[in-house]
């Protein structure tokens, strides 16, 4: 038997792993199962190549807890080892970075990544456990070796009396890791880590119920057996051929990895990708709210199929974030830190890739079903004008394929919307205006006006609006956003022939301060315009440009320190050509004539949805009062 000292360049190595892995010390059952499937992998391209002569027909892990010894086993059927591959591999630990580790504890700590970084896998088994044993058997034609440690540098290593080919892992659970001999914390961490692993996991055995024989009466109970309770789906869907499924198959699929989503998705894409990295995987969008953080987080990250994590950020775009699927890379370590992800290259080229077979797909179902694209619209248009804000090449793709809805239930590409309305909606500067409106019953009045001069009026209601109409207007030429309850239209798209005021400017003056002389709320600020007769006499408008700039800080960005806090700010129109306001003109009586303008006024708040409360209250008192 032999003794010795493992080879690390610190004593206290395994205190280290303890203290500082210890938040995440449930991932020593992740690292020793994919040790396991590589060793099993291993043995069957070995066996195909022949150079292994023996082999498993259907090779399988077993993970077994002994409760009463304190002991969790985990048993594969792979390659093994020699005593001198023991030594090799597991005494002369690769540790080279350990002096920075200490030197840099403090910060490694909060790394969850560190394990992987530092070649730890198979030590993170430390965490749990006083004592870890390997009995192990190569294929090679040597004896079993048998391993064992106590947690500090010392180990022991003899020979074994394993005669079946593999390797078995044996940890003396600790007292303070008592929940990793229960059998619902196993089985939780098998499936949450290892739920699709390429090799067969069994844990535990479950009864089976069989098919009753034919002679057998109606009122005998069906035969049962016991079987390997197997609690891994080793073919996932992603690791087939997309010619090789069916929709029922992506579907099927989807409510294994999400069970409790009642909803099936909309859509899917397939992943395939061999060059210049690996990848694969299947993503799925969902029926999406217009809320931007309770999506997220449900992309599974996986390594040859074992479950990393599901914060992708930085792995997939963010505006992806909000879909749902998994992604599997052998080119990504199985433990990373969001710094690395976000520095290394392959990821990025990986990101990159994502986003253009997003891209392609979204515009491929476009292209292909129109009509059912145009339905699904409202459930996939926050991913979409998220990917056109925070991605330029998303962007360029995206304008095939980005849709604008119109308040009348129609939809246009930008290229057909501009074409429908460049004649009608061309300002005298030659702009191109684009009206548009984010709550229909809101605003109804507004669009009711649009609508009458022929103008069309879009129908855009998403949180992130105000950025992405920012970003169109800084992306194309000769084009502008306006809210149709920004301004009066004749202000909104100026045409050449303005319309003539009625009053003179003496009469405008006097009209102007009985109108300030009324408004207690200094927050209204009022223009006299000259526009048609019929047009509505007083109208409350939102500048476009302070109430988008307040939106957008309210979203996130927009440019103005604190304007997320600035107080609502309207402007009060009048039309000086409407015969009501030359009705408030001629008034001689003080009281009917503020009368007159509370009511006015009124009307054009309540038609902007600004009359609450007790001002409500008096504004219908007041009318009844008008009409005895």
């Amino acid at each position: 038997m032999a003794k010795g000292k493992i080879n690390v360049s610190v004593d206290n190595i395994f205190p280290l792993i303890k203290k500082f892995l210890y938040s995440d010390h449930e991932i020593f059952l992740r690292e020793l199962m994919s040790n396991a499937t590589d060793a099993t992998l291993k043995l069957k391209h070995l066996s195909s190549i022949g150079e292994a002569k023996a082999t498993y027909d259907n090779p399988m892990i077993e993970v077994k807890i002994d409760k009463k010894g304190k002991k969790l086993h985990v048993i594969d059927q792979g390659i093994g080892m020699t005593e001198e591959e023991v030594k090799k591999y597991i005494n002369e630990l690769a540790f080279s970075g350990a002096e920075d580790f200490l030197n840099k504890h403090e910060e490694a700590a909060k790394d969850s990544g560190i394990i992987g970084r530092f070649g730890l896998g198979f030590y993170s088994s430390f965490m749990v456990a006083d004592k870890v044993e390997i009995i192990t058997k190569s294929y090679k034609d040597e004896p079993a070796a048998h391993w064992s440690c106590d947690g500090s540098p010392n180990f022991t290593l003899k020979k074994g009396k394993k005669e079946d080919l593999g390797t078995e892992i044996i940890l003396h659970i600790a007292d303070d890791s008592k929940e990793f001999l229960e059998e619902s914390r196993i089985n939780e961490l098998l499936l949450k880590y290892n739920k699709f692993m390429p090799i067969p996991i069994k844990f535990g055995t479950k009864t089976e119920t069989l098919p009753k024989p034919k002679d057998a009466k109606e009122d005998d109970p069906a035969p049962t057996k016991e079987v390997d309770n197997i609690i891994n789906n080793p073919d996932p869907a992603w690791t087939k051929q997309p010619k090789d499924l069916k929709d029922e198959d992506y579907k099927s699929f989807y409510r294994e990895l999400y069970p409790m989503q009642f909803e099936e998705p909309l859509f899917h894409i397939h992943l395939n990708v061999d060059y210049p990295f690996n990848l694969t995987g299947i993503l799925y969008f969902p029926k999406l709210t217009n809320d931007l953080n309770v999506q997220k987080d449900r992309i599974q990250l996986y390594q040859k199929q074992v479950f990393v994590t599901d914060n992708v950020e930085g792995i997939v775009p963010e505006f992806l974030t909000m879909l749902r699927g998994v992604i599997d890379s052998p080119d990504i370590p199985l433990n990373v830190s969001r710094s690395y992800l976000q520095a290394d290259g392959a990821v990025k080229k990986i990101s990159s890739y994502i986003t253009r077979k997003v891209a392609d797909k979204l515009n491929s179902l476009f292209k292909n079903n129109r009509e059912d694209f145009e339905a699904k619209w409202n459930d996939i248009k926050i991913v979409i004008e998220y990917g056109m804000l925070s991605e330029e090449k998303f962007f360029d793709k995206a304008d095939k394929f980005a849709l604008y809805p119109t308040v009348g239930g129609k939809y246009y590409t930008f290229e057909e919307l501009q074409e429908k309305i460049k004649d009608n909606q061309t300002d005298k500067d030659d702009k191109l205006v684009l009206l548009y409106a984010s709550d229909k019953e809101a605003q109804h009045s507004y669009i009711k006006a649009a609508k009458a001069k022929g103008y069309e009026v879009l129908l855009m209601d998403s949180p992130i609006i105000g950025h992405l109409i920012q970003k169109l207007e800084t992306s194309k030429e000769n084009l502008s956003f306006a809210r149709v309850d920004a301004d009066h239209l004749d202000n909104l798209i100026k045409k050449e022939d303005a319309q003539i005021s009625k009053l003179s400017d003496e009469e405008k003056e006097k009209l102007k301060a009985n109108l300030e002389e009324v408004i207690e709320n200094k927050s209204y600020t009022v223009q006299l315009e000259a526009m048609d007769s019929n047009a509505s006499p007083f109208i409350i408008t939102e500048p476009e440009f302070m109430r988008r700039m307040k939106e957008m800080q309210q979203t996130g960005g927009g440019g103005m320190f604190g304007m997320g806090n600035m107080p609502e700010m309207y402007n009060l129109i009048v039309n000086t050509n409407h015969e009501l306001v030359g009705e408030i003109l001629s008034t001689k009586t003080t009281k009917k004539r503020e009368r007159l303008i509370n009511q006015s006024i009124d009307l054009a708040r309540l038609s902007k949805g600004l009359l609450k409360g007790e001002e409500l209250t008096e504004f219908i008192k007041r009318s009844y009062e008008m009409v005895k």
